[in-house]
């Protein structure tokens, strides 16, 4: 495990009029979305005036920019489609994990791609093996894939299948699937994962973030609701809510770190939320420094936020290589403590002589944080006092997000104090749950890997 939370995957689906090649579409909104995983991407392609089983699928390895080329767009025709970017929190990083799910059955084909993690993901395949439709599945998108199939050759239209089949569902997710001729989108009852719909002209598209609809030059218009089941084809877009009335746990961390900064989620701004929460910081944790400095990316808007509120100067202390792979996919603990180095440099005259509050989204484990510390130090930095803009994590999560057990969170073993003093720091405090009500709004949001209330 990193010391850092993974941001789950990402999901994209477009429809667009008849003619249209919706290949680049997807590759940009794709783009928006990397910062969701980086492991593996995919796309599936159809033209719906074409055969019905004319779905075309490529997916591959590594980053977006990667596993797709120019020749592959401009060579890949239709006009619906879905992407899917992957970090995988269930089934290891392997090609066959990768994502779009593509499949053809008897009354056609589809493609699924998925977000989040299926808790009942066992019992469904118990079921399916009981009802002679065993399977060498690999993945809980690929159970989802098989169900949807199987309902679809006892019902009326896709749409129906897929209703059928998310009934079964628990945990936290947002699918896209993709047939020949219609777009559907499913978000979980409780709105765990993000999922929101934006249009361009007469196309229509699905994305887990708003930013990857701006990315292609659309808007949003608005957030499927928990629950809903929405659909896009020729006759416009229908919707089924069914399945609502769950009452909604958002997943808080998409506002602390997994979402971009610029996207607005459940009419959420991601960048306000992280402001709001540094000025609750501030406001809960003060502290004399000289200058505040946040952990790049995901610290900065909650530095902002708490320079903001108490009237210290807010500094960039770091340069940050971006074109180094993130610290959690290296294989050993020296290499992911060689990349926490060459992905970051201290800018030494802004720090030199200087007590600093230092601001990051979350500890998880606790080593890059005193790495960080060491560095500063190193620097001159005369005090470092770190404020977290989450609250400590002691507990996993089942719904997407990869914090696998509480013994490997820092914090479920130790208190405060001892944290304080494993990382260096000259201070530690964290984010309270009691500041998401202003942070967020009101808005109701799950909070399990800090409270142990699970919504499912």
């Amino acid at each position: 495990m990193s010391d850092k939370l993974h941001e789950e995957c990402g999901v994209f689906g477009i429809f667009a009029g008849s003619g249209s090649n919706v290949a680049s579409d997807i590759y940009y909104g794709l783009i928006a979305l990397q910062h969701r995983g980086q492991e593996s991407a995919g796309m599936s392609v159809c033209d719906t005036d074409g055969p019905m089983g004319n779905i075309i699928t490529h997916k591959g390895m590594g980053l977006v920019s990667e596993v797709f080329d120019r020749k592959f767009l401009e060579q890949t025709k239709g006009n619906i489609g879905v992407g899917h970017v992957r970090y995988s929190t269930t089934g290891g990083s392997i090609l066959a994990n990768a994502q779009p799910i593509a499949m053809n059955y008897i009354k056609g084909s589809l493609a699924v791609v998925h977000n989040g993690n299926i808790v009942n993901t066992e019992e469904i395949k118990q079921e399916q093996m009981y009802r002679g439709q065993a399977h060498y599945t690999t993945s809980d998108t690929e159970v989802l894939a098989y169900e949807i199939v199987s309902e679809r050759v006892y019902s009326s239209s896709v749409e129906v299948a897929v209703q059928r089949a998310a009934g079964r569902l628990r945990g936290g997710y947002a699918v896209i699937v993709m047939s020949p001729k219609k777009l559907i989108g499913i978000r979980d009852p409780y709105g765990i994962k993000p999922l929101v719909l934006g249009k361009r002209g007469d196309t229509y598209m699905l994305a887990s973030e708003s930013c990857a609809i701006v990315s292609v030059g659309g808007e949003l218009i608005r957030d499927i609701k928990p629950g809903e089941v929405i659909t896009i084809s020729d006759e416009g877009i229908k919707s089924n809510e069914e399945l609502c009335g769950k009452k909604p746990a958002h997943c808080v961390f998409e506002y602390i770190y997994f979402a971009r900064t610029d996207s607005v989620i459940d009419k959420i701004n991601v960048h306000e939320a992280r402001l709001k929460a540094g000025m609750a910081l501030a406001r809960r944790n003060p502290v004399k420094a000289d200058i505040v400095a946040g952990v790049p990316d995901s610290g900065l808007a909650a530095a902002e936020g708490y320079s903001k509120e108490s009237g210290i100067p807010f500094v960039l202390a770091f340069q940050k290589n971006s074109y180094i792979g993130r610290s959690f996919i290296k294989p050993t603990d020296e290499e992911r403590n060689t990349a926490v180095h060459m992905k970051l440099s201290v800018l030494k005259d802004v720090v030199k002589d200087k007590s600093l509050v230092l601001i990051d989204d979350s500890i998880v484990r606790g080593t890059t944080m005193r790495q960080i510390i060491e560095m500063l130090k190193s620097c001159g930095a005369k005090e470092v006092h770190v404020r977290i803009s989450s609250p400590p994590f002691l507990y996993p999560c089942y719904y997407g997000t990869d914090v696998p057990s509480s013994k490997q969170l820092i914090a479920s073993g130790h208190s405060g104090e001892e944290i304080k003093k494993a990382v260096g720091a000259d201070s530690l405090s964290y984010l309270d749950t009691d500041d998401f009500m202003e942070m967020l709004d009101g808005l109701p949001v799950c909070k399990a890997c800090f409270d142990n209330n699970y919504p499912v």
